[in-house]
């Protein structure tokens, strides 16, 4: 098996920061060298606040995955989330140039200008401009139109923006770190790589990463993203219910909830009872596990209450798919039978699966995004685009021509 390249993923969380290194073979095969996960301090609901605090986190977690590959790492793909990341869709059309008329490359090009022309206030970043269909002399649902007879080109694009100074911070708080940045990574499209097939792509389907602080959602139709938005709710909230309910510390909630918590109440006991350490109260005291369990469903059926509006504000039907729930919150046990209650659609928990290497505790939800960072980039590196590792900053015009490329090789 020959290696072809190495690529780094840091996903900066809420409540972790975590690093991995994979080696991607010529075949495309992805394996984990190094890894290193620290919890992380310095971010709220995924956005940097403490700037020294954030840069130590990265860089522990670089320094674990570097030890424990050998490897130096320079560079690597990032994931950005946090409330600011939104989206909106856009259409450029050209006049296919030259006496052939047959669209070429730079015609193609050209359309991503023009698409990518929409008035973006000046406080945002674009991240992704992705096309998602091309449509030749009105014939919709071209996927790559190189070489065609033409007079009129025109394509769609999803464009991801978010806030430039949360983008900033990130980006300075990585470069701190003396890591260089290939390309600045909405954490749902990466979380997508690494647990959405191609027929739930195309069928229509949402990826929701629920995290500590924030859900990452990307809906996707015909095998490419239409909407992109982030919901400001996450396992925290869930916690912070739990401790104030039970008049208890968050760290003995965040162990009440990972431990007995479920969305389903069906499956608790009653009559079941367990021991809780209670704040001013030595020894604590008994609570019922389906007090617990009333107060985590609560939360959870408004969280996904917030989801089905989102996702039909995004237009009805349009997900026969259903929605995929991935990230650390998802594991909550009973989580996908209550999404299906409220959402009313197929909902599954998948966690980032066809990876070799050092994968022991990092094969569940809680590593999708990191893991899809890396499949982000090996995704880049079949399109045959070799620039990535010289690319100019995130946003460069090397990341523009990337999107194109990677769109027209899936």
């Amino acid at each position: 098996m020959e290696r072809e390249a190495v690529l780094v993923g840091i996903d900066v969380g809420t409540s972790k920061v975590c690093a991995l290194i994979g080696e991607v073979a010529r075949d495309g095969s992805l394996t984990i060298v190094g890894k290193g996960v620290v919890p992380a301090s310095g971010l709220k609901k995924a956005v940097v606040v403490n700037i020294d605090q954030t840069v130590r986190s990265i860089t522990g977690a670089v320094d674990h995955s570097e030890r424990l590959s050998g490897y130096q790492i320079d560079r690597a793909f990032v994931g950005v989330g946090g409330q600011n990341v939104e989206s909106q869709n856009s259409r450029g059309a050209v006049a296919v140039s030259g006496h052939q008329r047959e669209v070429t490359r730079e015609d193609i090009n050209r359309a991503l200008e023009v698409a990518r022309a929409v008035s973006i206030p000046s406080n945002r970043e674009v991240l992704h401009v992705l096309p998602r269909g091309f449509i030749v002399d009105g014939q919709e649902g071209v996927k790559d139109p190189l070489g065609m007879s033409a007079i009129r080109l025109e394509i769609e694009t999803h464009i991801v923006t978010a806030a430039a100074t949360a983008v900033r911070n990130l980006a300075k708080c990585v470069q701190a770190s003396n890591v260089k940045i290939d390309e600045l990574v909405a954490a749902s499209l990466a979380s997508a790589e690494a647990v959405l097939s191609e027929t739930e792509r195309d069928l229509g389907v949402a990826v929701a990463d629920i995290g500590a602080g924030t859900i990452d959602l990307a809906l996707f139709l015909d095998g490419s993203p239409f909407k992109t938005a982030v919901l400001p709710v996450g396992g925290n909230n869930v916690t912070n219910d739990v401790a104030i309910g039970l008049k208890t510390s968050l760290q003995v909630a965040e162990e009440l909830k990972v431990q007995h918590g479920s969305c389903d109440l069906s499956t608790v006991d009653p009559d079941e009872m367990i021991s809780v350490s209670m704040l001013g109260e030595p020894g604590g005291r008994t609570v019922s596990r389906l007090d617990v369990c009333r107060i985590i469903e609560a939360r959870m059926r408004e969280t996904f209450e917030m989801l089905r509006a989102e996702i039909h504000a995004a237009g009805e039907g349009l997900l026969p798919a259903g929605v995929v729930l991935t990230g650390g919150a998802a594991q909550l046990g009973g989580i996908a039978a209550l999404g299906r209650e409220v959402l009313d659609m197929p909902v599954r928990v998948a966690g980032p699966s066809g990876v070799g290497g050092l994968t022991d505790n990092i094969m569940n939800p809680a590593y999708s995004t990191a893991i899809g960072l890396l499949y982000w980039g090996a995704k880049g590196l079949e399109a045959g685009d070799n620039q990535r590792f010289e690319s100019a900053p995130a946003g460069g015009i090397p990341s523009k021509v990337r999107d194109a490329l990677r769109s027209l090789f899936p």
